[in-house]
């Protein structure tokens, strides 16, 4: 950060920024790696025309004011793209060249190495940069000449309009509406008519106001500028990841662009740190399975899985288990795509499948480096799996994720994928398979009776007081308010591990592990109907065991 210590002191002299939010930005910028000129721009604390006139005035240097009309030297757009640089003009055989932060002198030597020429820097914005590399260098396709030139000036025309304040606002509205309502979705979905914009809230998807059909794209484009997308690529998927200062709150965007019939639908994915809580209790676990999977971490040399579908809170999970490790006495190592949270004391590894860097070349280098534990993001090949498995039979605390949907039908899962089934009896400890429920809100949950029919076919003595969702300004009219773990834990004793061996099937696996009491998905649900935690009707839709 001593690099941008002038530019921090100039901010503050010229009244562009006051202290605290300059601390809160270069805190953001050294947490992430990220320059203090992309970190402002992107928190939107400073605008990016005012920003790069002080690095100008800082580093006695002129403001890119002219764009080619055509590449000025072939460069690789990827490379022009990371290191936010790009050549604007030749001043007889000197290169000049428009940087984001005039403070990193890579971005200049590479070029001048590259194209064997001396180079002179001049300063733009982030966004005009963006916007020149994907006009000279964004095109890969072969397409005719007019059809370039259109697709130019419509990218072009998109990156304006996406620069705008109004589009700039109406983006920025709607990801403060969404935190505000607790959503940890944004979805964005093109129709034939009018554009519709959903938020899941508590796991449920709730209408929320859209931009105009005419606005539409601006907006789309807006967003993938700020996860640094290429705004000119619709035909692909693309995935993205940005962070934000919403209400004085840090919060993480995971950005996904998909290219549909009537245009491209855009899902981001909401990460507010400063709502999560990395507690085992505080997630939901409690009782008997608490006590079953703190047994499980306390193993030194095993796997322990977490099991559920897409969004159940897998690594929510993983990581509130982290933090009760003692972390001072253990390496911890975490190899993950992406990394989601940030813990002190551990090792947090990013995998780059792009460049060969893929779960399975991150672990083999990993476990040179000697950890006690080492958390997978996800077990998704043989090749991750057996890894995994041979570091748990060396000494390891491995901990993983893996997608089924019940804790005995993960070792089915990892039968189909090959791993031999005298290596999962010899190296797994135990599975936890969870779902997330609504839980109702306390203000105005209401009590009842259920019928005696439904009480005797889930097991429950009648007469039984179980609670139902109203409603209410508090909730938002929905009846609940957050989210709560249920969960089951399988701990493979010696009888179990003997039928994994016989690779007996879930079903009977599940029926042995009940036998020697492990308290079932279905039964965690209903204790915590019976708290007055949850209802009915949200366990069952959750454990899929029927309607109330």
């Amino acid at each position: 950060m001593t690099a941008h210590a002038d530019l921090a002191r100039l901010l503050i002299e010229t009244g562009c920024l006051d202290a605290a939010r300059l601390e809160r930005a270069m805190l953001l910028a050294t947490e992430s790696g990220e320059p203090l000129p992309l970190v402002l721009a992107r928190l939107g604390l400073v605008p990016e025309p005012e920003t790069a006139r002080l690095l100008a005035r800082l580093h006695r240097l002129e403001l890119a004011r002219t764009w080619p009309e055509a590449p000025v030297v072939p460069l690789p757009a990827r490379f022009l793209r990371e290191v936010r640089a790009v050549p604007v003009g030749e001043d007889g055989d000197v290169l000049l060249v428009a940087v984001a932060d005039p403070a990193d002198d890579y971005p200049v030597a590479a070029i001048a190495h590259a194209t064997g020429r001396p180079v002179v820097s001049l300063v733009a914005t982030p966004t005009d940069i963006e916007a020149a590399i994907e006009r000279l260098y964004g095109g890969t396709a072969p397409v005719q000449a007019a059809d370039a030139a259109a697709e130019i000036e419509d990218v072009a025309r998109l990156k304006d309009l996406a620069a705008e304040a109004p589009v700039i606002r109406l983006v920025n509205a709607l990801i403060a509406r969404a935190v505000d309502q607790r959503a940890s979705d944004i979805h964005i979905e093109p129709t034939e008519s009018e554009p519709v914009v959903r938020l899941r809230v508590d796991g449920v998807l709730r209408p929320a106001e859209a931009p105009p059909r005419r606005l539409l794209a601006a907006v789309v484009s807006r967003i993938k500028i700020m996860a640094r997308l290429d705004i000119a690529e619709r035909r692909l998927p693309q995935d993205g990841r940005t962070r934000l200062s919403v209400r004085g709150r840090d919060v993480d965007l995971r950005v996904s662009t998909l290219p549909a019939i009537h245009g491209e639908s855009v899902v981001l994915r909401i990460l507010d740190r400063s709502a999560v809580a990395l507690d085992l209790a505080a997630l939901g676990l409690a009782g008997e399975p608490l006590a079953a999977w703190r047994a499980l971490l306390a193993r030194p040399n095993s796997i322990a899985l977490v099991t559920g579908p897409t969004g159940s809170g897998k690594t929510t999970t993983l990581y509130a288990s982290l933090s009760e490790l003692d972390r001072s006495e253990a390496k911890v190592v975490t190899v993950e795509d992406p990394v989601e949270y940030h813990l002190a004391g551990i090792t947090q590894i990013q995998v780059q499948p792009r460049i060969g860097l893929d779960f399975a070349a991150v672990l083999r280098g990993v476990l040179r480096h000697d950890p006690d534990v080492v958390m997978i993001g996800e077990i998704r090949d043989l090749e991750t799996a057996e890894i995994a498995v041979q570091a748990a039979l060396t000494g390891h605390l491995v901990l993983s994720t893996l997608h089924t949907s019940s804790a005995a039908g993960t070792i089915a899962r990892l039968l189909d994928m090959g791993v031999p089934e005298y290596l999962i009896a010899s190296a797994l400890s135990g599975i936890a398979a969870q779902r997330l429920v609504r839980t109702l809100c306390p203000a105005c949950r209401q009590p009842y009776e259920p019928a005696p029919e439904l009480a005797a076919r889930l097991g429950l003595e009648w007469p039984v007081r179980l609670w139902r969702p109203v409603g209410c300004d508090e909730c938002g009219g929905s009846g609940y308010r957050g989210r709560t773990t249920v969960i089951e834990v399988l701990t493979l004793t010696e009888p179990l591990r003997r039928l994994v061996l016989a690779r007996t099937d879930a079903a009977a696996l599940a029926r042995a592990a009940a036998a020697e009491g492990m308290r079932p998905i279905l039964e965690d649900g209903l204790a915590k109907a019976l708290a007055g935690v949850t209802s009915l009707a949200e366990v069952l839709r959750l454990t899929g065991d029927g309607e109330s």
